[in-house]
């Protein structure tokens, strides 16, 4: 089906509040909100008549606790009828609290385990390289919270160590992490040998140009730092 959209980045909003009953995690969804839209709409080569292309870039949300923004964002680009989000978290609604790979066309994983997109990135482009596929870029956006998980440090060391130039971690900074990195995210991820940003996560024409400053032997980490209160 053909979906058809005229949205900008100011309808956003309206169209989060038409999803209800996840409130707790309101404030989850909207830090990402910004990221989300700068992806989506100036970076990734993705379109909605081209879900299955095998040479698109592929998103993974790790951070999938409040989904309304993602959500909002897919349907802004005409990956789902608007008015669907209605029947966010309804028993028959293919809008789950957290998104579902098999059900929400353009996702790629299903999240809410947190700390498993960053791994399950490096293993796509893997994949990926093991198909000659080697334009195709892998963006995973993570919250600072998920960092303390074990398998991001895993994940972190070998890509960088093995030069993952298709690999971008986005990583929402709310200063929500319960233990904190020493030195900071970003030096986490340069001492690794990733190409790093650390920009504001609100503004746009940062975002876009640190999201765009990919190096084909580096992976590339960009830090969006947002307000400390939205988790």
């Amino acid at each position: 089906m053909t979906i058809t959209t005229t949205y900008g980045y100011a309808d956003l909003r309206p169209l989060m509040s038409a999803m209800t009953g996840d409130e707790k995690h309101d404030v989850a969804a909207t830090s990402t909100l910004d990221v989300l839209w700068v992806l989506y709409d100036q970076v990734l080569s993705v379109d909605p008549q081209r879900i299955d292309d095998p040479d698109r870039d592929r998103f993974l949300l790790s951070k999938g606790h409040g989904p309304m923004a993602y959500y909002a964002v897919l349907a802004a680009k005409g990956f789902l009828d608007p008015a669907e989000l209605k029947r966010f978290g309804a028993f028959d609604s293919r809008l789950g609290f957290h998104p579902d790979r098999m059900l929400v066309p353009g996702v790629e994983i299903g999240s809410g385990s947190l700390g498993h997109g960053l791994p399950l990135g490096l293993g796509v482009v893997l994949g990926l390289r093991a198909q000659d596929r080697d334009e195709s870029r892998v963006v995973v956006l993570v919250g600072d919270a998920e960092l303390d998980e074990g398998s991001n440090h895993e994940a972190i060391q070998v890509a960088g160590r093995w030069g993952l130039g298709q690999l971008t971690t986005v990583v929402v900074d709310n200063s929500s992490s319960s233990t904190g990195w020493p030195g900071g995210i970003a030096d986490r991820f340069a001492r690794e040998g990733w190409a790093v940003h650390t920009v504001d996560g609100r503004d746009h024409d940062a975002l876009r140009r640190a999201l765009t400053d990919t190096h084909p032997d580096r992976p590339l980490a960009v830090v969006a730092e947002v307000e400390s209160k939205e988790l």
